[in-house]
Order: C-alpha cells, then structure tokens, then sequence
C-alpha cells in the first residue's frame, strides 16, 4: 500500500542558545531537518555509519571541513555539498548573518546508522559551551 503525501512548512525559528535542528519532515528512507546556527557549526569531525546528506544553503554560508581541518569546501545561498555516509566531517558557519542549512539524508537500509566521534570537540565551542544540551 503506498504512503500517503506530507505536506510541510518551514519558517526561520526564533530560539535561545547557538544552534536549532528542526525537523521538517521524515519517511523510512529519508529525513529532512533544517540547521539554524548563529555562531559555530558541527563542533567535531565524525561520521554517520549509514546515512547519505544532502546539505543546502538556505541563507547565510557554511565551510566544511575533512580529516585535518582540511577546507573541503565554502557555500553560500544556493549552494551545497553531498556528504556520503563513512565521510569524516565538520562544518560551521562562515557569515555574520545566522547560517541556515537544509539537510536531507537517505537512510542505507542495511546499516543501523551511527554518529562516530572522530576528534573532541573544538576548544571554541567547549568555551561557549554550546552543545552541552546538544539539540
């Protein structure tokens, strides 16, 4: 039997804190959130074990980083980066404006995803103390 259409809407959040996750929407092989990040980003390089992820600009721009700090690349509104899922990452916000970044993953079916730590958190956030209640 197929599954029924859902629809959605997205509006900026108005939130406490440096960074919101919202979920917009999901089915059993995708998911798709919006990131809002006022200052920072994904704090550490890791992975997800079995997730593929779209990333979007939707306002602001984001740099992403590989294994040793390494830029991978810089987006702006319109722009963005797949992400393949074993592939070590990290990224933060690159404008002064709050970064908002779509992210659609698509689930492997034959692999319970994971989040793997690959480094500590970055010294900058642990001092902002930014993802003690990580949302």
């Amino acid at each position: 039997m197929p599954q029924e259409a859902k629809e959605f809407r997205y509006q900026t959040p108005q939130f406490d804190g440096v960074k919101k996750t919202l979920q917009v929407c999901n089915s059993d092989l995708m998911k798709v959130q919006v990131q809002v990040v006022k200052d920072g980003g994904e704090n550490n390089l890791h992975t997800h074990t079995g997730d593929d992820a779209f990333w979007y600009v939707i306002r602001g721009a984001v740099k992403f980083y590989g294994e040793g700090d390494r830029l991978v690349g810089e987006y702006q509104k319109g722009e963005g980066i797949l992400i393949p899922r074993g592939y070590k990452y990290w990224f933060e916000s690159a404008a002064p404006e709050p970064l908002e970044i779509l992210r659609v993953t698509a689930k492997d079916q034959n692999v319970e995803n994971q989040r793997v730590d690959h480094s500590a958190q970055k010294q900058w956030m642990v001092d902002q103390n930014t993802f003690g209640g990580r949302q």
